[in-house]
């Protein structure tokens, strides 16, 4: 348990560092529930993070029936992940890149620390979890289903908010399903924790 709180811990950090750091200072979406919640914001003016809330409950409550470790390791991934995306949000004043650049860092960042938490079935929340249980389902890739469904929601978005600049999200979730699709297929890259 200890190594899977480490893992979390470090992946998190990653994470943070990617959407801080990067991605929320150029102003696009990720994918995922954050990715949703960010469109659900722009068109209704709800509160991002009690959105991001609502949309995982249905999908934790899935889990939960399908199978208790990825409940409760998808609750130890969303909480430790919040706790630490949100202490590092002073990065994103810190860092100016040009687009591109912070596209990519930022999504390898992401993509590294989903990875390594998917790896060891704990999750970050949300479109996450419900990724690593349609691999299950399904037989294929976690990064691979990561992908398709980041790629739905970032097309809703270019299509709902009309902002063409929001196609660069879909460079930021090739790299992290990309990333993920690496990390979660190649057994022998190991954190020594």
């Amino acid at each position: 348990m200890s190594r899977k709180i480490w893992i979390t811990i470090f992946s998190s950090i990653l994470i943070g560092v990617g959407i801080n750091g990067f991605i929320i200072p150029i102003h696009l979406i990720n994918g995922g529930l954050w990715g949703v919640s960010l469109i659900i914001n722009y068109l209704l003016g709800y509160k991002i993070a009690i959105t991001f809330l609502c949309l995982n409950v249905p999908i934790y409550l899935l889990a939960s029936l399908y199978d208790k470790a990825y409940f409760v390791y998808g609750l130890m991934g969303i909480t430790i992940s919040s706790i630490i995306i949100g202490l590092l949000t002073p990065l994103q004043f810190l860092i100016h890149l040009p687009t591109l650049h912070s596209v990519i860092l930022g999504g390898s960042a992401i993509g590294i620390g989903v990875g390594f938490m998917l790896r060891e079935h704990i999750s970050p929340g949300g479109i996450d979890l419900l990724a690593l249980l349609i691999s299950k389902w399904l037989s294929i890739n976690v990064g691979v289903a990561l992908i398709v469904l980041d790629l739905i929601i970032i097309l809703i978005g270019v299509m709902i908010l009309r902002d063409e600049r929001l196609l660069y999200s879909i460079i930021i979730i090739s790299i992290v399903g990309l990333s993920t699709t690496i990390l979660t297929y190649v057994k022998n890259i190991n954190l020594y924790v």
